[in-house]
């Protein structure tokens, strides 16, 4: 036993526990382990029913609201041992002395104002992007163009507004819609765009979109993309359109990066492109409940912004809801570099890397041991034996010719040694 984000370990009952508590309740559920020293070791409990009836008692007397929890007794090496499990409540934020706290790693921290913000406007189940928009004069010239040139209607009015959600009668626009616009007042919205050449201290072109829609922004985005990632070549008598990054990848992560955006950060979306690669970092982790392999398996159906989204939907510039990693990774089907993804708290990287022929040639049994370890991105030796059905002598060859083109790396020694 070991403790992680989602598991605590406590050697005796003392009241520090608490901000665990709200910190599992505000967040993510968890569990707390009475009598489970720090290192993992079992020392039990005095009396597991005395000891949950006092855990019950504080947790009722000194966390506000009340969440949901259950206690168990647990017999472990003979011993006996009290779980304490806290549900993620939805009427946050859970507050223990009047402070509400967050699990960083395996530590119990107290939130900040911008997060205590946050977790009031969700236990009113309340996006940040609802709230009203303190300029109230906006205009929306591009989003108009936009929805006649996709939607087809006849001209941008309140009706529709209020239709995507922009407008209410009475509270007028909000963030959302000041988002959109094109005379919006938030700072931190917007797009920062560099162009490097051999290394990070050579800056070829640097751009940032701001103080305009983000629709803007995003098709801003997309023109730089065009001018230094696709090319035209002729091949025959014919004119041929080449892309050194698949466009679909890149539309797909740069609109998942406005729509996902927590728009309450001051900082801007970045797009750093390189002559091997593009990175497109988006403020704000994962939202709340989101692991990183729902995220990579395209379980994301969590949306940080919902108004944003159904307007990025109905200009199909994104599919189905969830679906915008699934298809980055559709893009680089065939391709021998893959994608990327980096988490941090307070951001998601994606990045894509150069796909264009490069003069590396794989037959057909090359390209299936590569999948076979990109599928399981941990696999070793004889497992490759016996998925593929090669001999011992024909899988170290082939995996040493991966590893040489630098398309796998080899971890471990021995018996222990897999490849990814």
């Amino acid at each position: 036993m070991k403790e992680n984000k989602s598991l605590e370990l406590k050697a005796e009952i003392n009241r520090t526990y608490l901000k665990t508590v709200s910190a599992f309740a505000n967040y993510q559920s968890g569990s707390i382990f009475f009598g489970v020293a720090d290192d993992g070791a079992i020392v039990g409990v005095m009396d597991a029913q005395e000891s949950k009836l006092n855990i019950e008692n504080a947790i009722n007397d000194s966390i506000n609201p009340q969440p949901v929890y259950n206690l168990t007794t647990r017999i472990i090496e003979g011993k006996e041992v009290v779980e304490l499990h806290v549900e993620k409540g939805y009427h946050t934020p859970y507050l223990y002395k009047n402070k509400a706290y967050r699990r960083a790693d395996t530590s119990t921290i107290e939130v900040d104002s911008l997060e205590f913000k946050r977790l009031v406007l969700a236990g009113s189940n309340i996006n940040y992007e609802e709230l009203p928009s303190n300029k109230q004069d906006l205009t929306f010239l591009y989003l108009g163009k936009k929805l006649k040139e996709v939607v087809a209607i006849d001209e941008l009015n309140k009706d529709i507004l209020k239709t995507l959600d922009l407008y209410t009668d009475r509270e007028g626009y909000n963030l959302a819609a000041n988002l959109l616009s094109d005379n919006g007042s938030l700072r931190s919205s917007g797009v920062d765009i560099a162009r490097f050449g051999k290394d990070i201290n050579t800056i070829e072109f640097r751009k940032t979109i701001a103080d305009c829609s983000i629709l803007e922004q995003y098709d801003v985005g997309v023109a730089l993309y065009k001018q230094y990632y696709q090319y035209e070549k002729i091949e025959g008598m014919e004119r041929n359109l080449k892309e050194r990054i698949p466009s679909e990848a890149f539309r797909e992560a740069l609109a998942n990066a406005l729509v996902h955006c927590e728009w309450d950060v001051n900082g801007y979306v970045q797009i750093a492109m390189y002559n091997d690669r593009i990175e497109i970092i988006s403020p704000g982790g994962l939202p709340s409940g989101v692991t990183e392999e729902d995220y990579l398996q395209s379980k994301f159906s969590i949306l940080r912004n919902p108004i944003i989204g159904n307007v990025f939907f109905r200009l199909r510039l994104i599919e189905q809801f969830g679906t915008g990693i699934a298809r980055i990774k559709q893009a680089y089907e065939d391709g021998l570099q893959q994608p990327r993804f980096k988490f941090t708290e307070g951001s998601i990287s994606v990045v894509l890397p150069v796909s264009e022929d490069t003069g590396v040639v794989l037959d057909e049994d090359d390209k299936l041991i590569l999948r076979y370890i990109r599928e399981g991105n941990g696999v070793d030796r004889l497992t490759l034996e016996q998925i593929s059905g090669f001999k011992k002598s024909k899988v170290i060859r082939i995996v040493n010719n991966l590893i040489e083109r630098g398309l796998i790396e080899k971890v471990g020694r021995g018996p222990a040694t897999f490849y990814k």
